[in-house]
């Protein structure tokens, strides 16, 4: 598909360490950019050092750019709650503080009744034994990070954060959505 003739929507997450989310994001087909960045806060243009403090209240995110003739935002938000863990509160594993929350920053009514329907269909069906803390709210201003965090994971294997925390979450997705990865065959919708 002509990518400059292509429907493109955005969905914004948040969900622990940004790279993590990155990673996997930029393995799913029809997926068209992922930028991580920071939202959610009170301060302007923060950068990643005041962000880490806990002080401005932004979380890590990620902003997805993403072509749903191809790839749902269900598919999306399917993929995010298996990657980190929406039980645990301002915290992700070892990460920890309001930067590190789950929350999904909604684009659209459609976004918001969607991200509802998930968490309900997750409670339901007892996935996690924990309460889904991961926050629903409107979209706010999105800041994107400094361009060292680009591609970090891709760009830093071997570093010792990508060996023990991205890499066994992008393992994960891969085994559990091989069918949204682009190297897969895609297949209707």
């Amino acid at each position: 598909m002509d990518l400059a003739t292509a429907s493109v929507e955005v969905a914004t997450l948040a969900g622990g360490c940004f790279w993590c989310l990155e990673a996997a994001y930029l393995d799913v087909r029809g997926v068209t950019s992922v930028k991580s960045g920071y939202t959610g806060g009170r301060a302007p243009s923060p950068t990643y050092e005041e962000v880490c403090s806990g002080k401005t209240g932004h979380a890590e995110a990620v902003q997805i750019s993403y072509d749903p003739s191809v790839v749902s935002y269900r598919d999306l938000l399917e993929v995010f709650f298996a990657i980190h863990d929406p039980t645990q509160l301002n915290r992700q594993g070892a990460d920890t503080g309001t930067q590190y929350r789950s929350a999904i920053f909604t684009h659209s009514p459609q976004q918001a009744k969607t991200a509802a329907d998930v968490i309900r269909q997750l409670k339901d069906e007892g996935v996690y034994s924990g309460k889904i803390v991961t926050a629903v709210s409107p979209a706010e201003k999105f800041y994107p990070a400094e361009a060292y965090h680009d591609r970090y994971f891709e760009r830093n294997p071997g570093q010792g954060y990508c060996q023990v925390v991205i890499a066994p979450k992008l393992s994960k997705f891969r085994q559990k959505f091989s069918q949204l990865r682009r190297d897969a065959t895609p297949t209707a919708h």
